[in-house]
């Protein structure tokens, strides 16, 4: 394809490198949609009519349509397929459709899922147009009214999230915390409260996700009832940081799951009653104890740091033994998962990206749309979330499987011989 160079290497579509770069990904993407349609075609060569002639063959090509992309917005005439074939079932001619390119897209998820960051960062949909063309060498599918239309959907697709069944999920540990982002959200002391678990496949899963006032009982009890209500079993282990809310609530709807307190929080809580210079050698000392070889020796570690910092600072001390039970509760699962139990580092980190995206947004809005823009960006992120060590240790813990120092010790079918 030629264009028109200018001296200062740009065209009238952006620079040159931007051209080469949306040219190389049109033909890739040709090429792609090629051979999805030869590769179909051929795996049912064999099918042919009365007559001996293929039931399914190339018919030409559909008209050009343009797609925005990472690499901004390119034309694809996509192959046309022509499918004699009637199914069965009900009686209707087959179709095919592709995996790539399928005929109602537009835009591609990369795309869509920069929206909702732009959004949540203060970008009103006016000036997803101007801000976008640039980049992207296209308005096409980025209007004020498509974005308007997005974020209605995201709305949907949150509030169908919230609604799905949770009965055929079991989830064995669950984190859970309130993440507090100023997203538009109507009250100022507005949390969205984050519960998160691990499949007994050991895959991680958003579970819930609302806004609740300070992140109090009733909010708490509300999010986990619901949960209860859509068939959702009880953990085994659920780890939170030190607000009473969570914890009062879980033991109202789940008792029987065990609790687990987060150290990253405990290890804070603890490091803000202390001097700054008394700091580093504490956060050692609380280090050694959850990151001890197994449970008695963390307890030794408690004992130590009691007698280490007990006479100075009573309270600090009692701030871990008061909790030491929950504290330590992690190291009777296997020793693989002690990394992801021990912490809420699984919810943080997730929102760490959103609160980046987030911390500059100002102006009132509506709670629903700020929730969803959180939501998809989870969403999204979500694909990326790798699964517990020793994913297949999850189904033993559900079962009742007893570990001592992160060691198989008793396997639920020998206990029940």
């Amino acid at each position: 394809m030629l264009s028109v160079v200018n001296a200062d290497g740009s065209t009238p579509n952006g620079s040159l490198m931007d051209e080469i770069v949306r040219e190389g990904a049109r033909r890739m993407l040709a090429a792609a949609l090629e051979a999805e349609v030869n590769a179909y075609i051929a795996e049912v060569a064999e099918e042919r009519d009365e007559s001996g002639r293929r039931l399914v063959v190339r018919n030409g090509y559909h008209q050009p349509r343009k797609v925005t992309t990472a690499a901004g917005s390119v034309e694809v005439k996509a192959p046309r397929v022509n499918d004699k074939r009637v199914d069965e079932a009900n009686g209707e001619r087959r179709r095919f459709s592709s995996a790539i390119l399928p005929p109602w897209c537009r835009k591609s998820p990369k795309v869509s899922e920069v929206l909702p960051l732009l959004y949540l960062h203060g970008l009103s949909s006016g000036d997803f147009v101007p801000a976008l063309e640039q980049f992207l060498g296209s308005s096409a599918g980025l209007s004020p009214a498509t974005v308007t239309r997005l974020t209605v959907q995201w709305q949907a697709d949150h509030t169908a999230f919230q609604d799905r069944d949770l009965s055929a999920t079991d989830y064995v540990y669950v984190w859970a915390d309130g993440v507090h982002l100023r997203i538009r959200l109507e009250e100022a002391k507005a949390a969205v409260l984050v519960l998160m678990g691990v499949r007994a496949d050991g895959t991680k899963e958003l579970i819930a996700m609302s806004d609740g006032y300070r992140e109090s009982s009733e909010a708490w009890a509300g999010l986990l009832r619901d949960c209860a209500r859509r068939g959702m079993r009880a953990p085994v282990l659920a780890v939170g940081d030190g607000a009473l809310g969570f914890w009062n609530a879980l033991s109202e709807v789940f008792p029987m799951t065990r609790h687990q307190r987060c150290w990253v929080h405990k290890t804070a809580d603890c490091l803000d009653a202390l001097p700054k210079s008394a700091q580093p050698a504490a956060k050692r000392a609380i280090q050694e104890i959850y990151k001890a070889e197994d449970k008695e020796h963390a307890a030794r570690a408690v004992a130590a740091f009691a007698k280490q910092y007990g006479a100075k600072y009573p309270k600090v001390v009692r701030r871990i033994a008061d909790d030491e039970d929950e504290l330590l509760a992690f190291f009777d699962y296997p020793a693989e998962h002690w990394i992801h139990l021990r912490t809420t580092n699984p919810i943080e980190s997730t929102f760490a990206t959103v609160r980046l995206r987030t911390r500059v947004t100002k102006g009132a809005g509506s709670r629903a749309a700020a929730l969803a823009m959180v939501f998809k960006l989870i969403e999204s992120a979500q694909a990326r979330w790798r699964a517990v060590n020793a994913p297949h240790l999850v189904a033993l813990v559900r079962a009742g499987a007893r570990f001592e120092r992160g060691q198989l010790v008793e396997r639920p079918e020998g206990r029940a011989a």
